[in-house]
């Protein structure tokens, strides 16, 4: 073998590792949010972007995790299903992680505690879940709230579903509802912006649950997910996300 043909022998394994390497990075994972689901995702009036707490926390993690993200919007109640039937890669839009859909799904770690909470006109004396019978009470399609109103009041109340938040916000500020119940946080980013002294919060926060990002079964991109997402805790990154949409993170006050 001739010394120049040596030295082709590393430069061929550094040229193969170079582009071993720019393959991994320029992964495209197909993603899907719902964008009404404010501050979570929304879409920026001005740039034609989607931006929200969920968008800051999935582009932190693609970068960390090392891949690109292809993002378009659907409704909610279609997002768990293009998941699971592969059209898509992963799928965040403040998705609660539950039994049933983890048997479809599989889901990150969770980044988000939350919880569902009532919505009502400012001068109504609603304050539970028991002031709802015998009330009309708007909520989203597909979504925990809906499931866990049919499983606690079931007949006892007038329960819409809508399939979008804006739209169950409507309905009760032209008093087609006397109520929305729906996701905390959402519920409390609207009484304090386009709600504000006209719809308050009320009661308790019911069933605690969890958000995770949900990826198609057996996705190899659930572990380096959780890696990032582990380390934006250990470094501080997420707790200046969670400030810059909600204020101090929970553990912080």
């Amino acid at each position: 073998m001739t010394p120049s043909q040596w030295l082709a022998i590393p430069a061929f394994a550094l040229a193969l590792g170079a582009s071993s390497l720019a393959s991994a990075q320029d992964t495209t994972l197909k993603a899907v949010t719902d964008p009404s689901f404010v501050p979570f995702e929304m879409m920026d009036q001005d740039s034609g972007e989607m931006v929200g707490f969920d968008m800051d926390i999935l582009h932190e993690i693609a970068d960390r995790a090392g891949f690109q993200v292809d993002l378009n919007t659907m409704d909610f109640n279609g997002i768990i299903p293009a998941v699971q039937t592969g059209n898509v890669d992963l799928a965040i839009a403040g998705i609660t992680i539950t039994d049933e859909r983890q048997e479809i799904v599989d889901f990150s770690d969770p980044y988000y505690d939350s919880g569902l909470r009532i919505l009502v006109s400012d001068g109504s004396d609603i304050d539970s879940l028991d002031d709802l019978e015998g009330k009309r009470v708007a909520t989203k399609i597909g979504s925990t709230s809906y499931d866990y109103l049919q499983k606690n009041l079931g007949d006892d109340a007038e329960i819409t579903p809508y399939p979008g938040s804006s739209d169950m916000y409507m309905a009760l500020m032209g008093g087609s509802a006397d109520a929305v119940f729906y996701d905390a946080p959402n519920v409390g980013y609207f009484a304090q912006t386009k709600g504000k002294g006209k719809v308050k919060t009320a009661g308790p926060l019911y069933e605690g649950q969890q958000y995770g990002i949900a990826f198609a079964k057996g996705s190899q991109w659930v572990e380096p997910a959780n890696k990032a997402l582990k380390a934006m805790h250990e470094d501080g990154t997420y707790d200046e996300i969670h400030e810059k949409w909600f204020g101090a993170a929970p553990d912080a006050k």
